[in-house]
């Protein structure tokens, strides 16, 4: 299977063949496996103080009053404290620090997985699913640049860039899409949500890292640093990626 290669203004310049983990067998379960087990695997134990809810002066004032028997604070009058059972109690079964939140997975499945998201980026159906906005101009997925895309300097360059590739509605999809977070997470150094946008792979040291850093919802990376996650966020396949020719040639080692 080949694809084009285009320059910087968005002309072909020929064809590449594509390595063969681009070829392998889709497979949606193993990505979606992959991504869940790397997301719990980032996940930090929590839970309370050994002694939360139990730090309170109370006292049992026993039977024969017509009140439960329960610890109340002593100094405020009948109010429960201490118990599960009671309002403003101790928690009966709190989170656990030991707790194990990590998922496995076989190093073998994780490779499959790695590979059925890269397979994924030259399906058009798939991206287009993944809701990426792409102008009918006869592109071929994943996108693969000559080597001058690794020697832009400037983000001017890297939006003309995209602009003759037919492929910068999708960044301003990305940041048209900022939303404020729904729930507590906005208090949570969580605020915004934002849509994902190209992904970039470019190889280590290239200039054209910085070029492509700041625009919004774009990830650079370099094929050494590159995960199923940032091929398939959220697990989902199908994310709209560029290559460089370098970059194709190193991820083929996979």
């Amino acid at each position: 299977m080949k694809v084009n290669v285009y320059n910087i203004k968005g002309q072909k310049k020929g064809d590449v063949k594509l390595p063969e983990p681009f070829l392998v067998e889709i497979r949606q379960d193993m990505v979606r496996r992959a991504v869940v087990s790397m997301q719990s695997n980032r996940r930090q134990p929590y839970g309370p103080a050994p002694r939360a809810g139990m730090r309170h002066a109370v006292a049992n004032p026993g039977k024969g009053r017509g009140i439960a028997r329960v610890q109340r604070l002593t100094q405020y009058g009948n109010r429960a404290a201490e118990s599960p059972n009671n309002v403003g109690g101790r928690r009966a079964h709190p989170p656990k620090v030991e707790t194990k939140l990590g998922k496995k997975m076989n190093a073998k499945e994780r490779r499959m997985a790695r590979r059925s998201a890269l397979a994924a980026t030259t399906n058009k159906g798939y991206i287009v699913g993944r809701g990426h906005r792409i102008e009918e101009n006869g592109l071929t997925f994943p996108v693969v640049l000559e080597k001058s895309a690794e020697e832009l300097e400037s983000t001017k360059d890297a939006i003309e860039l995209l602009k003759a590739m037919g492929l910068w509605g999708d960044v301003e999809r990305a940041k048209n899409g900022k939303k404020v977070r729904a729930g507590r997470g906005k208090m949570r150094n969580r605020r915004y949500r934002s849509p994902r946008s190209l992904l970039v792979v470019l190889p280590q040291g290239s200039r054209g890292i910085q070029a492509f850093s700041n625009l919004p919802g774009v990830d650079v990376k370099s094929p050494d640093t590159l995960t199923v996650e940032d091929l398939a966020p959220g697990g989902d396949m199908g994310r709209l990626t560029i290559f460089s020719v370098k970059a194709l040639n190193q991820v083929g080692g996979w």
